[in-house]
């Protein structure tokens, strides 16, 4: 025994050392790092080795960046190209029935006029035969029931790009309006009693300037038309950034 305590055999005798300090920070009596082999020391067994060592820090380990997922597909979009020769696109079948209902009403009036008119002349005394403008108020009113909404729904339609939207519209006065969307203020989507019970809107483009400040497409269903509004607030929205 010694003043500074037990003394190594392994050892040789000398002067008095300073404590090795890579033994107190590593494994290895020979200070040597983890992943070096240990010195080979005299008496002692060779320890066994792997044909693969490990090492927590090895020189070739290279960065390998994560697979890029697959692009999400692009949802479907309603927007195509617009082609003045092309065939329009008709509105929901349940807007001929609006205009049937509205048809109704208005040839229910002009019936009633008939039938007030025909009261009129035969309060009067005149040689005139009753009916005389009750029917042909009739027959006009079941034109205008019968015929006029099927005449007004074929031909009217529209047709929307990507970057406008086509209207037409009229029999006698026919009208074939185009807006670009690069004019468009705002959008609304309008329903009344009789659209929301037959499940249709009316698309609303409110434009820059006096003249055809305002674009209705009526005769839309209610889900496409809120799908038309958002795929040209996007359009709008990415042209002004």
């Amino acid at each position: 025994m010694s003043e500074n305590g037990p003394v190594n055999p392994d050892e040789p005798a000398g002067p008095k050392r300073e404590p090795d300090r890579t033994r107190q920070l590593f494994g290895h009596r020979s200070g040597a790092r983890p992943w070096e082999q240990a010195p080979e020391r005299p008496g002692e067994p060779q320890a066994k080795t792997s044909a693969e060592p490990s090492s927590p820090y090895p020189r070739d380990a290279r960065y390998t960046p994560r697979p890029e997922k697959d692009p999400a597909p692009n949802a479907p979009s309603i927007l195509g190209e617009v082609d003045d020769d092309g065939e329009l696109t008709k509105l929901h079948p349940n807007y001929k029935l609006l205009m049937r209902i509205g048809a109704l009403f208005a040839g229910l009036a002009i019936v009633v006029a008939g039938v007030v008119g025909d009261g009129i002349l035969q309060s009067q005394d005149l040689p005139v035969p009753f009916g005389i403008l009750t029917v042909p108020a009739v027959l006009i009113a079941l034109f205008i029931v019968i015929r006029l909404p099927y005449s007004r729904f074929n031909a009217r339609g529209y047709q929307i790009s990507r970057d406008r939207l086509r209207v037409v519209r009229g029999i006698l006065w026919h009208s074939d309006t185009v807006v670009p969307f690069g004019r468009v203020q705002h959008i609304d989507v309008d329903q009344g009693p009789i659209e929301r019970a037959l499940d249709i809107a009316t698309l609303t483009l409110h434009t820059a300037g006096n003249h055809n400040s305002s674009v209705q497409l009526p005769g839309l269903g209610h889900e496409l038309a809120v799908e038309m509004r958002e795929e040209i607030r996007a359009h709008i929205k990415r042209e002004s950034l």
